[in-house]
């Protein structure tokens, strides 16, 4: 891995199914932990000067921890988001309600990598070690339950990475 002259942190957590109050992103616990989130990217920036910010895009954690980063550039104007994409058909069989934000959301990226043209049954969990290999740090939104987020959290503490678990 190149040595950047700056930290990387990645993001993983679960999608709606499992934390169903990101349902309604306008409740206090959503937007509760829309505030954790901000504040471990901003404790991030500020304590080991992570300044590149990777989000996997899905529906859930992904999605409103991308929404954070770009939120947090009008602070930290220096800093970049890169959306990993695990397929290109990723948002197809989303509501337009989604597509429209994870379209937006490509908009504002620095970058946008493509892991794969179609989806295969292991597409996400390529997705999810090539984040977790690029970073220094996981932000896990995490409750502890066997999924692919905590799949995730295993593999990055396989591979020694730092890992601030965020508990839904």
């Amino acid at each position: 891995m190149i040595d950047l002259p700056y930290k990387t942190a990645c993001f993983t957590g679960h999608r709606p199914q499992s934390i169903t109050y990101l349902w309604d992103e306008d409740s206090v616990q959503s937007l509760n932990l829309r505030k954790r989130i901000r504040s471990a990217v901003i404790y991030l920036i500020e304590t080991y000067d992570v300044r590149h910010f990777i989000s996997g895009m899905a529906i859930g954690v992904d999605m409103i921890a991308a929404e954070v980063v770009l939120e947090v550039k009008s602070q930290y104007s220096d800093i970049t988001l890169e959306c990993a994409i695990p397929c290109e058909v990723q948002p197809l069989k989303w509501s337009d309600k989604y597509k429209s934000r994870y379209y937006r959301i490509l908009e504002l990226a620095d970058t946008k990598t493509i892991l794969q043209t179609n989806y295969t049954a292991d597409c996400m969990h390529k997705r999810n070690c090539y984040m977790v290999d690029k970073s220094d740090f996981v932000i896990a939104v995490w409750n502890g339950s066997p999924s692919g987020t905590g799949k995730t959290v295993l593999y990055a503490k396989e591979r020694n990475k730092r890992i601030i678990k965020i508990n839904p």
